[in-house]
């Protein structure tokens, strides 16, 4: 098993994914991408990245947020990628999981 098979797998669809503490998600008109800000500095976001995090407002479960992109985006089978974003969000802190 990879290390990003672990990592799908530590991710339960019924938690709610949370911007972590010191963080903001921002749309930065002068860039016209969404950006992530923290004391330290800013993360510039790609399109992917953006939709993800624009969903984990804390009240919706990740199961919901799959759910959500898969609709917007008529597409389905998201929930490893997704999955997978959100558990590299949690270890860099940017995300925090409610349970």
């Amino acid at each position: 098993m990879s290390s990003g098979d672990r990592v799908k797998e530590s991710i339960d669809a019924a938690k709610r994914p949370a911007m972590g503490a010191g963080f903001r998600l921002q749309w930065e008109p002068a860039q016209q991408t969404h950006v992530l800000l923290y004391p330290e500095g800013m993360v510039q976001l790609n399109q992917s990245a953006a939709a993800i995090l624009t969903r984990c407002d804390g009240a919706r479960t990740v199961a919901d947020i799959v759910a959500d992109l898969e609709r917007t985006y008529e597409m389905t089978g998201l929930m490893p990628d997704v999955c997978t974003f959100i558990a590299v969000a949690v270890q860099r802190t940017w995300l925090e999981l409610i349970p």
